[in-house]
């Protein structure tokens, strides 16, 4: 029989004796003699099927492809397993690749993080932040009794408070909410309303002891919250929201150059206004010591759960 594998001469003894052979090369060699070992007894089986397909027809020289040849005097070689080295390393890739962003997506996050924000509510925020100087100008022009600038000033400190209604809004409705506009939102609040106390009272158009209690009133309240924002953030109270309101009105009021029962109205909407100032501020603080001992309370708890 010409052109038969030796392992298909033989059966599955051919087989069993070269996967042996091949065990013992790879041994001599330093190899693992499990891995060759395998490789060639598949190398075998293949090819001891391919040689009784080759006894079974005519074309017996055609259909003896996949299996070992042995050379003269020499037992079976099987070479490696390519197909597995492929497999190999197609699986070290995907090791390596998973888990890591790419570069351009990295970029293209931070790149997002920083366009918003510059989004609707950071920029009217911004625009209130610009008010302010403007403010001043306009309520000051002219030695700041003119009419006709009082009411260019009442109207850029309306547009200030419309704006800071809107803001926060926005920003809480389509998450707009930025690191940059909790800390701006504030400060442009403080900064319109200080600047238009102080310039009321500079003008003697308001004691000045109201503009030290609204003003006080707010630094300290602000100063609080940063206080106790370790055990807990305190609300805004539906009265501190009418507070604002009230505070808006009656400063718009003087501001502008009013006379007769509207100047009398808005000294009455200004003692409201200093009113809930100071309750509301009363209330913060109650709510204050109470979150701070609170705060004590259940780290403690937490502390003695821990221990024990």
């Amino acid at each position: 029989m010409t052109g038969v594998p030796a392992s298909a001469a033989g059966g599955a003894s051919g087989a069993r004796a070269a996967a042996g052979a091949a065990a013992a090369t790879s041994a001599a060699s330093g190899k693992a003699p499990g891995a060759a070992a395998a490789r060639s007894a598949e190398g075998a089986a293949s090819g001891a099927g391919h040689g009784a397909a080759a006894d079974a027809g005519p074309g017996g020289a055609a259909g003896a492809g996949p299996g070992p040849e042995v050379g003269p005097g020499g037992p079976a070689v099987v070479g490696p397993g390519v197909g597995e080295a492929v497999v190999g390393e197609d699986v070290g890739v995907d090791a390596q690749g998973e888990g890591k962003t790419p570069r351009g997506k990295k970029i293209a996050a931070a790149a997002v993080n920083e366009a918003s924000v510059w989004n609707v509510a950071n920029l009217l925020t911004m625009l209130r932040l610009v008010l302010v100087p403007a403010f001043v100008a306009l309520m000051l022009a002219d030695g700041g009794y003119d009419p006709a600038w009082r009411a260019f000033a009442w109207a850029a400190f309306a547009i200030a408070m419309i704006t800071d209604l809107f803001d926060g809004h926005l920003a809480r409705t389509y998450n707009l909410v930025t690191d940059f506009g909790k800390i701006a939102d504030p400060i442009a609040d403080k900064a319109i309303m200080g600047a238009a106390l102080i310039c009321l009272s500079a003008l003697g158009d308001l004691p000045w002891w109201v503009t030290g209690v609204i003003l006080g009133r707010e630094l300290g309240i602000t100063l609080l919250r940063f206080l106790v924002i370790r055990y807990g953030v305190i609300p805004a109270s539906r009265g501190g929201k009418l507070k604002t309101l009230t505070q808006g009105v009656a400063v718009g009021m003087y501001v502008l150059a009013l006379t007769g029962w509207l100047a009398t109205l808005r000294w009455w909407v200004m003692a409201a206004a200093v009113v809930l100032t100071v309750v509301t501020g009363l209330d913060y603080v109650k709510q204050a010591i109470v979150l701070r001992r609170q705060g004590i309370a259940e780290r403690k708890a937490a502390l003695e759960e821990k221990e024990a």
